[in-house]
């Protein structure tokens, strides 16, 4: 009888991971995924999109399992169109975005902020790089003029925009200021992220793993940069695409080939051939 993995769950990251640096889907990953799938395994996304945004990606292979959004904010389950979990930021977090955008205008003017909830962005400062990112995203979204502007409850993810220079500086302050019961992480050379404390990708995994009983030594996550390193800390078998900085390398248990080549598809056949399970018995994992 065919072995079968319904004691798994296994977690991508899209860009740079699922996707290939053009980000198309490698056809080896979309065969691998609907194998282990097809065989019982659970499979999703996790990403910091809203979850509009992450539907193309999750309906073009064969997820079955709620996706982690928003950097780990919320699981969202797409069979019945709702958020079945949130992690929102408190009164502290939001008191420090709108110190940023009030009391750094002069030093900040550059920087660009969204407020991000369930499926919607508030937009204030908004900027050539806040634009390109609604426009790529295919985001719904609202310019305002003031963090005033924006609702109080229901926040889930903060971005701030600008060159890297600028966010270094943004960086530089966060550090010195009292802790706004917040997590910070880079996504990219031009952007920092701001989620409640104790928030990330792997809390969302963790969440879904305890709901559908899956053991963390199986638990799967792979990634490709800084933002996914919560989420390899904190999962049973952290694996990373070939072109991962050397640091992210470090801390995973298992190296994938460059994403061009179908890394997701590497790691669900070590997966299914057995060798994990033997790994993980002979205390390897």
């Amino acid at each position: 009888m065919e072995k079968t993995f319904e004691n798994w769950l296994v977690v991508s990251d899209i860009d740079g991971t699922l996707n290939n640096k053009l980000r198309k889907l490698p056809k080896r990953n979309y065969n691998a995924i609907k194998e282990f799938t097809d065989r019982g395994g659970n499979f999703t996304l996790a990403s910091g999109r809203l979850q509009s945004s992450l539907e193309r990606n999750y309906n073009r292979i064969t997820a079955n399992q709620p996706a982690i959004v928003l950097n780990g904010a919320g699981l969202y389950d797409y069979r019945k169109q709702e958020m079945m979990w949130r992690s929102t930021i408190g009164e502290k977090g939001r008191e420090f975005v709108k110190y940023i955008s009030e009391e750094f205008d002069e030093i900040f003017k550059s920087v660009d902020i969204g407020v991000y909830f369930d499926d919607y962005v508030y937009i204030v400062k908004n900027g050539l790089l806040s634009n390109f990112t609604m426009f790529a995203d295919k985001a719904k979204y609202e310019i305002v003029k003031s963090v005033d502007d924006v609702p109080q409850e229901g926040w889930m993810k903060v971005i701030f925009w600008s060159n890297p220079f600028t966010i270094e500086k943004l960086r530089k302050v966060i550090s010195r200021l009292e802790n706004p019961d917040a997590n910070f992480m880079s996504s990219s050379i031009l952007t920092l992220e701001m989620l409640q404390k104790d928030t990330h990708k792997g809390v969302g995994i963790m969440k879904l793993a305890d709901m559908l009983g899956i053991e963390k030594s199986h638990v799967a996550a792979i990634g490709d940069y800084y933002n996914d390193w919560d989420m390899l800390k904190t999962v049973g078998l952290p694996a990373c695409a070939g072109q991962a900085p050397s640091s992210i390398h470090k801390i995973c248990k298992f190296e994938a080939c460059h994403c061009n080549k179908g890394c997701v598809a590497d790691l669900l056949e070590y997966i299914m051939s057995g060798k994990a399970d033997e790994d993980i018995a002979n205390g390897k994992i």
